[in-house]
């Protein structure tokens, strides 16, 4: 069915003070509807929602929004409470200024024509299985697991009745039960939403999506798996229509070399039949000028011809290029079959990893996965909760084999002063010019390998920290994945699992991304669970 459109941007821009351009030119429409919007980092996405939840002001062009906008930003503060989480914060503190006697417009003003939201506070809580007590609103948010305050911002779009309802990421760092939850809550959605996300199952439940691409924004009607088939058919297209062009180019050159050796043997015989003296000086003056200018005219014709059909070739080389893949070789990173690398014990179960095995650690936030994750490390346990959830859990073996770790957070990046010297102190006896190779074939190329990683986008930046743990020295034979799809785009994805596809050795990765698990080939699970005692945890073979 049709949609009316709920936001049109046109011509939208936005420059930094500095003049960094983030976004130039575009043009999209957001339907009454579920919209994904997706695209590589540091295509502009999080400016497209600030600029149309009016937070900044576009540097030219125009964003027209149908009614009320209401923002659930990506990062969640958790500075104040649970109202502020809500929303409702600024609501609920005029309804008690007003209970206790105050007369103050300012209050009046604050709650408007809310005075049931606590009624409907309430309800909502209870609806997402959260207590419905009025003390749960002052409650600090910090407090608060990531699902559980997931949940409350999404109950305080809820409560806003907003026309437009802005999402960033929200399934970052939320486990498997929470995202269920996020996907069957979208399901129900009224009004129109608009959500930048790059987990595809959300993707799959969208009613359209608007790429924003090198070339402008991109909309299409359906979830990703029939855009990313669109995709497919496109790119097949445009490398038939880059053979074609490269054909035409070959014509035309080929023409234009066949025309100039015909007007040079024409001139050869002219000048042959004057040296004769069968044509008069007078004649020969008249036919050569005549020569010439139809010569000259077919000559800017031809030239013209192969500067039209280099243009078309180029425009057609730009849409038949794919993204850039990474695929190296990793011989140093090999575990035989059969070789103990890890032996575990949690409670009665024994967690071993023998030979190059994938395994994938699953479990709900604060199940104790990332405390699990530290003690193979060999990182410190002092802290209380930390003995709690490893009471019972200990290494029979530790890592008997050399252990890299690509944590979720890469700010340990920032104090390097360029991409080299990042890789160069993971592994000193690599000179600049190796270094820089190796950035190279993580499509770190020319002058942005000299550049602070402080400075790059969060892609290359993922791509530094990748060349980093695995090109450590020594090379890691047990490689640890800590939520490496966090605040990835779909390409870096793509690039990750191209760049294991060669990993020989030993892979433990922490993921709800069941997409990303498949794609990795993963064999076995461990299923990380913490109720009211310490923690447990379950393998099972993965068919």
């Amino acid at each position: 069915m049709p949609f009316s459109p709920a936001v049109v941007v046109d011509g939208l821009s936005y420059h930094l003070p500095d003049g960094t351009v983030i976004l130039d030119a575009v043009s999209a429409t957001f339907p009454a509807a579920r919209t994904g919007l997706i695209g590589d980092n540091g295509s502009g996405k999080t400016t497209l929602l600030r600029l149309i939840g009016g937070r900044l002001r576009p540097t030219d062009g125009s964003v027209r929004v149908s009614g009320r906008v209401y923002t659930v930003p990506q990062r969640l503060t958790v500075a104040g409470t649970v109202a502020d989480l809500l929303g409702i914060a600024g609501t609920v503190a005029g309804l008690r200024a007003i209970e206790a006697g105050s007369v103050a417009q300012q209050h009046f003003d604050a709650v408007g024509d809310d005075w049931d939201v606590e009624a409907r506070a309430a309800a909502e809580l209870t609806r997402i299985g959260l207590p419905d007590d009025p003390g749960f609103l002052g409650r600090g948010a910090a407090t608060l697991s990531g699902g559980e305050a997931t949940r409350i911002a999404l109950a305080g779009a809820c409560l806003a009745l907003a026309d437009v309802t802005l999402l960033d990421e929200p399934t970052n760092n939320l486990d498997a039960r929470t995202r269920a939850w996020l996907y069957d809550e979208l399901e129900r959605w009224d009004g129109a939403l608009i959500v930048v996300s790059h987990d595809r199952e959300l993707l799959e439940r969208v009613d359209g999506l608007v790429d924003l691409t090198r070339r402008g924004a991109v909309s299409f009607g359906g979830p990703f798996s029939a855009y990313e088939a669109y995709r497919a058919e496109l790119r097949e297209a445009a490398e038939r229509g880059l053979r074609a062009a490269e054909a035409e180019l070959d014509r035309a050159r080929r023409q234009a070399q066949t025309e100039l050796q015909r007007q040079a043997q024409r001139d050869r015989s002219a000048r042959r039949e004057l040296a004769r003296g069968n044509v008069s000086k007078g004649a020969a003056d008249f036919y050569q000028n005549r020569a010439e200018k139809g010569a000259g005219s077919k000559t800017v014709a031809h030239q013209q011809a192969v500067l039209d059909a280099q243009a078309a070739r180029t425009e057609a080389d730009d849409r038949a290029r794919q993204p850039d893949t990474i695929r190296i070789p990793l011989p140093m990173t090999t575990v035989p079959a059969g070789k103990e690398v890890l032996r575990l014990r949690v409670g009665e179960t024994r967690l071993d990893v023998v030979g190059p095995e994938r395994i994938r650690l699953v479990g709900d936030n604060g199940s104790g996965k990332s405390t699990l994750l530290a003690l193979v490390l060999g990182l410190d346990g002092d802290e209380p909760w930390r003995r709690a959830v490893l009471d019972g859990v200990s290494l029979d073996l530790a890592p008997a084999v050399a252990v890299g770790m690509l944590a979720q957070n890469l700010d340990g990046l920032d104090r390097f002063p360029s991409a080299i010297e990042a890789v160069r102190d993971a592994a000193p006896s690599r000179t600049p010019h190796d270094a820089r190779a190796l950035l190279a074939r993580f499509l770190i190329r020319g002058d942005r390998a000299d550049q602070p990683p402080s400075t790059m986008s969060g892609g290359e930046r993922f791509r530094v920290g990748l060349a980093r743990t695995l090109f450590a020295d020594p090379a890691p034979q047990l490689l640890i994945l800590d939520e490496p799809t966090n605040n990835l785009d779909l390409a870096s994805v793509e690039q990750l699992v191209g760049a294991l596809e060669d990993y020989r050795g030993a892979l433990l990765v922490v993921t709800h991304d069941g997409h990303l698990a498949s794609r990795l080939r993963v064999e076995r699970q461990w299923e990380a669970t913490r109720q009211a005692g310490p923690l447990k945890v379950a393998d099972r073979l993965i068919g």
